[in-house]
This record gives structure tokens, C-alpha cells and sequence, in this order.
């Protein structure tokens, strides 16, 4: 089974696929972990990965600038059912659109729109950066295992708003409640690294390595 994390000049990969190759060989899973920006390998992958560091649009212009690449993730995850993971930004990119520096069309996948962080304590600073406890919100395979009290690592000045509860799966408080996960169908993201989150984001990669959505 192949993953395929997504480069689309988003920044260095390194640290998420070593963060993958570990919990597959962890969890004694045969997954070929491969970094890739080429569109026939992404129409390919059984499953994919979409890391993103860095502003809204300019994520969003990188996969525009890979000729066949929104066309071959749109037909991967939307036509033929793959499971899909995006972080951080890639997470964002998932919306309607996102709000940083203008009006920016995202890929329209959950119905929710990325707005800057506006924490209700003034002390708070921005970005959110560090570790902050989960808080599930409803069940899900790829959360399985991950229960209150458990840690992840933020780093973000931007979040998803408007998401409806159905495809909430987890928050966390940050002078109020901040969207940290969402998921529909074949598809979940964090706001969270799961590369930086030790044994949290280990368990929920392998969870997404073996999730049968």
C-alpha cells in the first residue's frame, strides 16, 4: 500500500514522512511511504497525505502551479474514495475559503472558512503555538485511542470557522473553542503536526494508516 505525502513547496517534508515510516514500522504495517508533487503518483496512492506550512494562498497557488495536480487529488480523493489526510494548512485548504491577506477560494471540501485567530484573552498570543490538550468532539476511527487529556502541537495563526458539528471532530481552547480536527467521508484533517505531537500523532497516523473509511 502506497502513501503519498503531497510537495507541493510547502516547505520540508522530511520530518512527516519519518514520522510515518515510524508509526507504519511501529505498528508492523507494509506501507511504501513516498514524498511526490508528480500527479500520476497521487492519482495513484491508495492513501494521501496533504502537509502545509505557511499562508492560505500561496498553499493554494502551489498545487495550482503543478500542472495536473488539483485535477489528479480532486479525481484521487473525491472521485475514487481515498483517504485523505491534511495538516495544518493542508487541513485549511480543505474549506470553502480561506480569509488571510483577501478572499481566497480553497478546495471546497468541507463547508467552513479559515479566519485569523481572535482569542477572547487578549494575553493569549498569536500565533498559537505549543501544546494544548484535544477535546473530542464525536467519534472516528482515525481519533481512536486519543481521549481527553491528550496533547498536540499547535503552530497557527489562522483556523477553520463555521464547520459544521457534524464535521467537528475535535477542538481545543484557546481564549474560546478552536476547531484542532475535522472529517467527512474519506476525508480528515488536523489543525495540529501529528509529526510533532510524539505519541498522540504517532496514534493517529497509524490510525489513519489502517482507517477503512
Amino acid at each position: 500500500m502506497t502513501v503519498v505525502l503531497i510537495d507541493y513547496g510547502s516547505g520540508n517534508l522530511r520530518s512527516a514522512a519519518k514520522a510515518f515510516e515510524r508509526s507504519a514500522r511501529e505498528a508492523g504495517l507494509d506501507r511504501r511511504i513516498v514524498v511526490s508533487a508528480d500527479p500520476e503518483a497521487v492519482a495513484r496512492a491508495d492513501r494521501l497525505v496533504l502537509p502545509g506550512v505557511g499562508a492560505f494562498a500561496d498553499c493554494m497557488a502551489g498545487i495550482g502551479a503543478v500542472a495536473g495536480l488539483r485535477a489528479a487529488l480532486e479525481e484521487a480523493v473525491i472521485g475514487r474514495g481515498r483517504p485523505f489526510l491534511g495538516i495544518c494548512v493542508g487541513m485549511q485548504l480543505m474549506a470553502r475559503r480561506g480569509l488571510e491577506h483577501g478572499v481566497h477560494d480553497g478546495l471546497g471540501w468541507i463547508e467552513a472558512e479559515v479566519r485569523a485567530l481572535a482569542p477572547a484573552d487578549a494575553a493569549l498570543k498569536i500565533p498559537h503555538m505549543g501544546w494544548n490538550e484535544l477535546r473530542p468532539a464525536r467519534r472516528h476511527a482515525v481519533l481512536d485511542g486519543i481521549g481527553p487529556g491528550a496533547h498536540a502541537y499547535f503552530v497557527h495563526s489562522f483556523a477553520m470557522a463555521g464547520v459544521p458539528a457534524a464535521a467537528t471532530l475535535a477542538t481545543v481552547d484557546y481564549g474560546g473553542p478552536v476547531v484542532a480536527a475535522v472529517g467527512r467521508d474519506n476525508m480528515v484533517g488536523t489543525q495540529f503536526h501529528p509529526e510533532k505531537s510524539q505519541a498522540t500523532g504517532l496514534r493517529l497516523i497509524r490510525n489513519f494508516l489502517i482507517w477503512q473509511p
